[in-house]
Order: structure tokens, then C-alpha cells, then sequence
């Protein structure tokens, strides 16, 4: 009877589908194909989840592949991160493959956690670099570590998600973008900070939204930021401005964004306190002043002239930016539109290279911290950015993934499955920040052990020493191109001169203890 009942009630059901299909105009293919076209919808629906876990092959995925998300998951939770049975990409037939270059012998001592293979080991691997140092700024000072977590702001993010990144920055002795979406509570977790000032002044605006020296002065001096980062352009949508509108904008929000309830809010595409490169460093130059911390620049390539007129303007050394972060047009965890997605700013290795040949011509490139982002989270990308002369490296989606992201890809809808990027009450709930900020410190400290390890295998104490003749892309099977022929670089572009060189070697040394130790290895359970 119970059967009957039910078999009836599909009957009912599939033939109120069908009614409502057949009378409405919307889907020509319901029209026509009604209750049958619905189940194309769904696949489509979950077409990601399908190729992720079904389809595709374990390094054919994009953005970041079954392996790359893997290596980061095993990370994240100190488990068995090795893979067995050889590589999973196509090496052979592969154009552009990079390839890094081992030595056999070397002067260089490798670090005890390197030489008796203790994987659990937290190495230290500070920046080669002392940010704001050149300049002379009154809070110079040295990272502790080349990997840092990049720009998301809250609101993107999720409350828990925001603590859980600051939680694991503090545990594993790196820095914390703010985002340009402000300094919220869920940033004063124990992490040191970047700080970062978009185009619509977040945190730091007057009633006009105009740029406020006092409010800035009272935020930096509100929490442990370390630098400042002026944020040109991101690699998701350069050159594109945002509205955050009326109905998003909760009392917390309007609160850390000093901008009011009930209104609309527009990010400018451009900076209203700066219209050239001359003016934009009388704006950096004044911050630097009045904080007395390192100023930067972070903006995706695309036109030369901004980076060619920069140099030109620092040769004299009276003025300048003291880093300048790189964000590759692959990169990107907010969302935008498709065309400039896919079509808008220079991938990483090219903008990157372009920017830092223009400061080796003009002999700076001593002077100015290099940071880069886009996909640089996974040891092999990392590492040519550092043969290309990177001095630090960004993550973003990397860090989300420890945080639990699983390439849903569904950021731009306030639908993440695990509340990472979305401000749902029920997703959010599922977000432990306590558990997730131990995986996040685990997947930076694993990272940066790696990172360490390969510049040993080339015979060097620091990937900051990995030059671009230490890396090649093949062509297939036919023959490997240098880096270093690929972008163009003159001998000694992409290292640091002898006396970065000597210094970073000498705080490397496992007799230093120049740099203290990094902190102990984060633990958790789940």
C-alpha cells in the first residue's frame, strides 16, 4: 500500500514538472523536452564536482589540479604528502615544462632538518631582503618568512575563515594581508599584518570616501602591522572597479569600512590621491613619514610605461617604493567578469619579468623588495619565481584550500559548500578556525621546507640564490630553454648582489643564530 502511495505521488509530481516545462517560456529545451531537460540542468549544475571527481585526469584540472590540491590537503594535515609511481604530468610532450636543476656538489651546508630528512621539522626561512631597509624606514625590518598568505579581504571571506588565516600566520611565524576591505576584529588573531589601501580607502576614508592621513595613523597604531601595501591592481580584475551594494553592507562591514548603512558603495577603478607615478610616490613617501613603515605597490602588468617611468624616478634614490608585488593575471580569488578572467593582464612569469628587467637595467633591484603572486602556492611555481628574482611569494587559493576550499568554484554566488567564501550563517558554521588555522600554519611551514630543500638540491642555501640559469622549460623531448634565455635576463638578473648573497648565506648557516628559530611545529588532531 505504501508503495503504491509513493509510486503515485512521483506520478503527481513528475506531472506537475511536465505542466509547469511545457507552459513556460523561458527554456526552449524544457518547452520541448519537458522533465527529461531538467536532468541537463542539473549535470550542468555539478559539472565541476564531475570533472573533479570523476572525469579528469589527476593533473588536468584548472585552476589547480587533483595533485596540486592534494599535495596541499596532505600538507595541511601533516600527512604523507609523497607520490609514488612517478610524475602524473606529461613531461615528454609537455611545451614549457619547467625543470629545476639540481647540483651534485656545493659548498653549501644543508640545514640539519634537510640532511636527516625530519619532514616534521619547522625550518626557518626568512626573507633575503630587509623590507623598508634601503629606504631607511623607522620600522625596517626582516620577514621571517618568504611565504606569506596574500590579499582576501573579510567579506569575500568569511569570519571564520579571516581568524582561521591569522591564526595560522601567528603559528607558523609569517604575515597576513589584510585585503582592501579593511582591518576587521577577525584580523587581530596574533598574526603580523600587511595592510592594505585600495582605491576606495577601506578603514582609513572620511565621510567623502576620500583618503584620511589621522584614521590610518590610528589603525596602523591599532594593530601589529608590519607594512603597507597600495593596492594599483589585482590580477582577478585590473583595472576594474566594485559596488558593494546597500542590502551587503552589515553594521560590522560599515564599521571596519568606515562607509555608511543603506548606501551603495563603489570601489573606483583608479586612486583619486595619486594621478601619476610622480604623485603616487609623494603618496607613499608621505604614509612611509607619518608610520614609519615599508610602503609597496601591488598591481598586475599590463601597459610598460607605469614600470619604465618608476624606475626612472627612483634611479635618484630620494624617493621610492620600498616592494612591489606582482600579481600574475592567472591569479585572482574574487570574482569577475569572464573576459577579465581570462583575457585582462599578463600571467605571472611574464608580467613579473618584464617589471623586474626594468629594474635590473636601472640597477634597483637591490633596493626594492620583490613579491609575487598567482598560483605561486605549490613548490614548483614558487621556485621559478624566485629564479626570476622574486624575493617572497603570496598565496591566496593555496591558503584556502588548507582552510578546506575544494574548488567549488562557486565563490561569486555566497553558496561555498565550506564556508570559506561566503557570509551564510549555516555554511559559515561548519568552518572550525581553531582546527583550520593549525592546517593553514602546517601547509606554510611544509611549503617553505620544501622550498628549502630544493635550493640544497641546486647547491644554495636560500631560494633567493636560485638564479635563472638553475631552471629550464622543455620543449618536449627536443630540447630545454634556460630561464634565463626565455625572459630575456642578463647574466646576474634574478639573484641578489654579493652582499644580500653573503648575508642570507651567513643567517642560513646552521651555526647562525643571527635570525631566531621559527617556532614550534603546529599541532592538532581532526
Amino acid at each position: 500500500m505504501i508503495g503504491k502511495s509513493l509510486a503515485g505521488a512521483a506520478v503527481v509530481a513528475l506531472a506537475g514538472v511536465a505542466i509547469r516545462d511545457l507552459t513556460q517560456k523561458k527554456h526552449a529545451l524544457k518547452r520541448n523536452f519537458p522533465v527529461i531537460a531538467n536532468f541537463r540542468y542539473m549535470l550542468e549544475s555539478i559539472g565541476p564536482e564531475l570533472r573533479q571527481y570523476i572525469i579528469t585526469s589527476n593533473d588536468a584540472e584548472r585552476p589547480f589540479s587533483r595533485d596540486q590540491r592534494s599535495w596541499v590537503y596532505a600538507s595541511s594535515k601533516k600527512e604523507n604528502n609523497y607520490f609514488g609511481f612517478g610524475t602524473d604530468n606529461d613531461v615528454e610532450h609537455a611545451e614549457g615544462y619547467p625543470i629545476v636543476k639540481h647540483r651534485t656538489f656545493s659548498t653549501s651546508a644543508p640545514s640539519t632538518a634537510v640532511a636527516h630528512g625530519k619532514h616534521d621539522d619547522v625550518v626557518r626561512l626568512p626573507a633575503a631582503k630587509v623590507l623598508g631597509g634601503p629606504r631607511g624606514r623607522t620600522h625596517a625590518f626582516r620577514p621571517t618568512s618568504v611565504v606569506n598568505v596574500s590579499a582576501m579581504s573579510f567579506g569575500s571571506l568569511s569570519a571564520p575563515a579571516i581568524e582561521a588565516l591569522n591564526r595560522g600566520v601567528a603559528l607558523a611565524g609569517a604575515m597576513h594581508n589584510t585585503g582592501e576591505g579593511g582591518l576587521s576584529d577577525h584580523h587581530r588573531k596574533g598574526g603580523d599584518l600587511i595592510l592594505q589601501i585600495g582605491t576606495a580607502y577601506f578603514g582609513c576614508r572620511d565621510a567623502q570616501g576620500r583618503f584620511d592621513l589621522a584614521k590610518l595613523k590610528d589603525l596602523v597604531q591599532s594593530a601589529p602591522v608590519k607594512a603597507i601595501e597600495i593596492k594599483l591592481s589585482q590580477g582577478a580584475k585590473p583595472g576594474l572597479g566594485g559596488l558593494l551594494p546597500a542590502a551587503k553592507i552589515t553594521e560590522e562591514i560599515s564599521r571596519i569600512r568606515s562607509i555608511p548603512m543603506g548606501e551603495d558603495c563603489a570601489s573606483p577603478s583608479r586612486h583619486a590621491e595619486f594621478h601619476s607615478v610622480d604623485s603616487m610616490l609623494d603618496f607613499v613617501e608621505l604614509i612611509a613619514s607619518e608610520t614609519g613603515l615599508p610602503v609597496g605597490i601591488k598591481s598586475a602588468v599590463g601597459e610598460q610605461e607605469i614600470w619604465t617611468e618608476l624606475a626612472e624616478r627612483m634611479a635618484d634614490r630620494s624617493r621610492g617604493v620600498d616592494f612591489i608585488t606582482i600579481d600574475g593575471g592567472e591569479g585572482g580569488t574574487g570574482a569577475a567578469p569572464l573576459v577579465f578572467s581570462d583575457s585582462v593582464a599578463l600571467p605571472f612569469r611574464v608580467g613579473f619579468a618584464r617589471v623586474y628587467s626594468t629594474f635590473a637595467r636601472a640597477g634597483l633591484t637591490d633596493d626594492v623588495t620583490f613579491i609575487g603572486g598567482g598560483k605561486l602556492g605549490v613548490p614548483d611555481n614558487a621556485l621559478v619565481a624566485f629564479a626570476l628574482g622574486a624575493d617572497m611569494v603570496n598565496v591566496a587559493r593555496e591558503a584556502m584550500f588548507a582552510l578546506g576550499c575544494i574548488q567549488a568554484q562557486e565563490c561569486h554566488t555566497d553558496h561555498c559548500p565550506t564556508g570559506v567564501a561566503t557570509q551564510n550563517p549555516w555554511l559559515v558554521r561548519g568552518l572550525d578556525p581553531t582546527l583550520k588555522s593549525v592546517r593553514v600554519a602546517n601547509y606554510l611551514t611544509t611549503l617553505r621546507r620544501d622550498l628549502l630543500q630544493v635550493s640544497e638540491a641546486c647547491g644554495v642555501a636560500h631560494p633567493g640564490l636560485i638564479d635563472a640559469d638553475a631552471v629550464e622549460f622543455l620543449h618536449g623531448n627536443r630540447r630545454g630553454v634556460p630561464l634565463r634565455e626565455v625572459y630575456d635576463y642578463e647574466p646576474g638578473w634574478g639573484t641578489l648582489g654579493p652582499d644580500l648573497a653573503a648575508e642570507i648565506t651567513r643567517i642560513m648557516s646552521p651555526e647562525s643564530d643571527h635570525v631566531s628559530e621559527a617556532p614550534a611545529s603546529p599541532t592538532a588532531t581532526g
